[in-house]
């Protein structure tokens, strides 16, 4: 069965422009209880994605998150996207190769929603693949020179 990855995402995304700081990012992230935020140009475009873990190992770890702009940190090249359409199992496929828990939804460059892992794992169907992916996500990787 054939089901398409609009079906599971979260279709109002918060998002965040590249040249806001980390710590606003922070603090959209703290009180919406979000991990993840897609940075946008000023044209609503898509340019890279913002985590939890970008923050605290690159800025908080090194200190000064308030006066880094987000493009300092953000994932801008290769950002690996889902699209409305998209198989609900290729997307599942996707973020278990590559290692990602969070895939941003996107149309004609515009962020249109986001899946998580768990909004995969909450439907019966897919809470084996889902699973399947968080074991893949969670093995060790090489670190990126």
């Amino acid at each position: 069965m054939d089901q398409q990855l609009r079906s599971f995402m979260t279709p109002s995304v918060f998002t965040i422009t590249e040249t806001q700081s980390v710590q606003e990012a922070a603090a959209i992230m703290s009180e919406h209880n979000i991990g993840a935020i897609p940075v946008t140009d000023n044209n609503g475009q898509m340019v890279g994605i913002i985590t939890d873990r970008d923050i605290t190992l690159r800025t908080t770890a090194q200190g000064e998150a308030s006066q880094t702009p987000i493009s300092q940190v953000m994932t801008a090249q290769q950002v690996v996207q889902g699209t409305p359409d998209m198989d609900v199992h290729q997307a599942a496929e996707l973020m278990a190769q590559q290692q990602i828990r969070r895939l941003p939804v996107v149309e004609n460059g515009q962020i249109v929603g986001m899946v998580a892992l768990g909004d995969l794992a909450s439907n019966e169907q897919l809470g084996n693949e889902a699973g399947q992916a968080l074991s893949s996500i969670s093995a060790p990787s090489s670190p990126q020179q």
